[in-house]
Order: structure tokens, then C-alpha cells, then sequence
């Protein structure tokens, strides 16, 4: 089974335990992850001016990020980000995505990545709930054990799964309800 290369946008990357999810479906092997610095200080940028961070904690975790997934970093060319179509706020993601050769962008800003600007690229743009969703229908038993895992490593404070799945639920809800009936009947 192909493995699916994809570009997480910064506003994906923001929230803590949908970027748990994320990165952890990466260390299952799940999918290829991609970045670039640009999209790395924008999340860091974000949870920092939103108050969820520090400055050194924001720093620690781009480190910490960089360190655990060594090979997503992409270097993007000025010249190339100029050659994207899409939203100018978001043309180096694109760019990112082409330099990979990824196959998406996993956002919440579908606006912001028309078809017509991603086509000719070979790149679609997934909502983070498709994404997941997809992910969960192609590996339903290592996406559950994922999920499982996450919720075992949360100490502050301690979750099961359920109160897991409960504060994803606001931003990847179809992957929720998919997970937490599998869950639920078994």
C-alpha cells in the first residue's frame, strides 16, 4: 500500500492534540510528513501570540519537532513561491508541497488552496477530519491504537481515550464519531 506524502499547514500543526494525532499517525508510519521553516514558525508564531506558549517554549518545540521527525524539513525556493496561484498568505505552503513532491496539504483553510491553484501539481487540499478520517478507513486498527496510545501519554491531566476523542471532536468530528464507535464495540 502506497504511503501518502503530505504537507501539514501551520494551522493544523497549532492545536496541541490534533498535532499530537498527527504526528504520532507519522511515527506509526502512516503517512510522510513535510514542513517547511516558514510553515513551522507560523504554528509557533501562533501559540505564542494566543498566549498557549512562551517564546522558549515555542522554540523548544520547533527543536523538539525537528529533532523527532528529522527528514520532514523542506527547503523552499523563493522563485518557486512566487510561482504559486494560490493565496498569497499561503503560496509557500504550495511551494513546500511541490518541493516534496507531496500529494496533499492537510489545512483548515481550504479557501485559501483553490483545485485550479493545485492541480497542475498533482496536490489536493484535505480538511484535517478528511484526512484523518481517510487515514482511519485505510489503517482502522493503527489509527484506534494511536488514539490509545495519546491518550495513555497524557499526564497533565490524565485522559482515556473517550475524554480523548471528546476534545478532538471539535475540530475532526467525522473521525471522532468513526473511532469512538469502533471504541465503544470492542
Amino acid at each position: 500500500m502506497d504511503i501518502l506524502s503530505v504537507v501539514l499547514d501551520s494551522c493544523v500543526i497549532f492545536p496541541l492534540h490534533l498535532r499530537d494525532t498527527l504526528l504520532r499517525a507519522v511515527q506509526a508510519s502512516l503517512y510522510e510528513l513535510h514542513w517547511s521553516q516558514e510553515i513551522l514558525d507560523g504554528a509557533t508564531r501562533n501559540l505564542v501570540l494566543r498566549g498557549k506558549m512562551t517564546d522558549s517554549q515555542a522554540a523548544n518545540l520547533q527543536v523538539a519537532m525537528k529533532r523527532a521527525f528529522s527528514k520532514a524539513m523542506v527547503e523552499v525556493p523563493d522563485e518557486l513561491v512566487e510561482e504559486m496561484t494560490n493565496d498569497p498568505g499561503d503560496r509557500h505552503v504550495v511551494a513546500a508541497a511541490v518541493v516534496a513532491k507531496a500529494q496533499a496539504i492537510v489545512t483548515f483553510n481550504l479557501r485559501h488552496f483553490p483545485e485550479e491553484s493545485l492541480r497542475s501539481w498533482g496536490i489536493k487540499d484535505q480538511h484535517p477530519d478528511v484526512f484523518l478520517t481517510n487515514l482511519y478507513d485505510r489503517f482502522p486498527d493503527r489509527m484506534a491504537e494511536v488514539i490509545l496510545l495519546q491518550a495513555q501519554s497524557l499526564r497533565q491531566p490524565p485522559m482515556t481515550a473517550i475524554e480523548l476523542l471528546e476534545i478532538l471532536s471539535r475540530q475532526v468530528p467525522e473521525f471522532v464519531n468513526r473511532v469512538r464507535l469502533d471504541l465503544e464495540h470492542s
